[in-house]
């Protein structure tokens, strides 16, 4: 009798392919988070974005497939990363755009009056 091996913590659900047909659609469960991606392929000379990865159907259930992370490649400007700030995130109010306006736009002094 084969044995399965454990099951994984990193498993994709294969639903679809990608709008250009060269790769997959899928609903991936990392841990304790969902997301949702696509696999493609790997061509010669293009750039890794993310990760490459393994998959391993399942041989009950093979839409569902135990992942295997090869290669991460390293987080870029556009990543979403932890930021270096401390506090509040800072956000402009109206009063403020309204004020920055007032102080900032050529606009006649008789207009600035109000």
């Amino acid at each position: 009798m084969k044995k399965e091996p454990a099951e994984s913590s990193d498993v994709a659900l294969i639903h679809g392919k990608t709008a250009d047909g060269e790769g997959l659609r899928i609903i991936r469960r990392r841990d304790d988070r969902i997301e949702v991606g696509a696999v493609r392929p790997l061509k010669e000379g293009a750039p890794i974005v993310g990760e490459v990865v393994s998959l391993t159907p399942r041989s009950d259930f093979p839409l569902l497939c135990d992942v295997k992370v090869q290669y991460s490649s390293p987080p870029t400007r556009n990543d979403v990363v932890e930021s270096p700030r401390r506090g509040p995130a800072q956000v402009a109010t109206d009063r403020y755009r309204e004020n920055w306006d007032r102080i900032w736009t050529s606009k006649p002094k008789a207009e600035l009056s109000n």
